[in-house]
């Protein structure tokens, strides 16, 4: 790491009071060790974007901090509470929610029917979400109410991943490349809609490699390559430093 990104990595490590503090992760799939001590942090009402190209361990980091990858060490912990140890659902009881990239929509059930599957009580802390306020956050799902998750498009279902989620009143969202594969239309309003999340007080990991994407909606970045970070520090440093754009996200 040169000396410019470890003085950012510590400018990314100085949140106040953060919501999400990882320190030290790592993860391995089988024999194969993909995360090396990553270190992080997303505070309340943040948009902080988690960037690296193809393979670079974004999605790993956010399944990891899930609980969803089974060999994993170093601490997680949410609101000072540590998280790292605890199954999926009970991170998940603890208020994160978790947008997967696949998507993962009940295909056979109404768009109604799928946001019921996500409805949770409201809980400290967090928006508190309905039906009728995701409606008017995703115009296109209130044009649709009773169609089957499978006959939508492939952006349309993304929103509904997100709506559902939304439905549990997460404190904190993960969220997977959500511009990944989906028409520009889709992605604009993805973006007005983490604009939005974030007016709501809702904080938010965004895993993306779409750079224009997620300076739109990012305060912070961290930039991974080959499992490590390489960059931490704001959006405004990262778009000024071309060595770590050209070096680290340029395809």
């Amino acid at each position: 790491m040169t000396s410019t990104a470890r003085d950012a990595h510590r400018e990314g490590r100085d949140v106040s009071a953060p919501l999400l503090e990882v320190r030290g992760l790592n993860a391995f799939y089988g024999r194969a060790q993909i995360l090396f001590d990553v270190d992080l942090a997303v505070g309340a009402g943040e948009v902080v974007a988690l960037m690296g190209r193809n393979g670079a361990g974004k999605t790993t980091t956010i399944r990891t901090i899930m609980g969803l990858v089974e060999r994993r060490r170093g601490s997680v912990r949410l609101d000072g509470r540590e998280i790292g140890a605890l199954d999926p659902y009970r991170i998940n009881r603890l208020g994160v929610g978790w947008v997967p990239e696949e998507r993962r929509i009940f295909t056979d059930l109404t768009v109604l029917e799928n946001l019921e599957v996500g409805r949770r009580p409201p809980r400290d802390g967090a928006p508190a979400w309905t039906v009728k306020r995701l409606f008017e956050l995703f115009p296109n799902l209130a044009e649709m109410p009773d169609r089957p998750g499978g006959s939508m498009s492939g952006g349309e279902q993304q929103m509904l991943t997100v709506a559902r989620t939304l439905m549990g009143n997460p404190r904190l969202v993960l969220l997977d490349e959500p511009s990944e594969g989906v028409a520009p239309l889709i992605v604009e309003q993805m973006a007005a809609m983490i604009v939005e999340l974030k007016k709501q007080g809702l904080s938010v990991l965004l895993s993306e490699q779409n750079v224009p994407f997620a300076a739109a909606v990012s305060d912070r970045a961290y930039v991974l390559e080959k499992g490590q970070v390489r960059f931490a520090g704001s959006m405004a440093e990262l778009g000024a430093n071309d060595e770590i754009r050209r070096q680290f996200l340029a395809i």
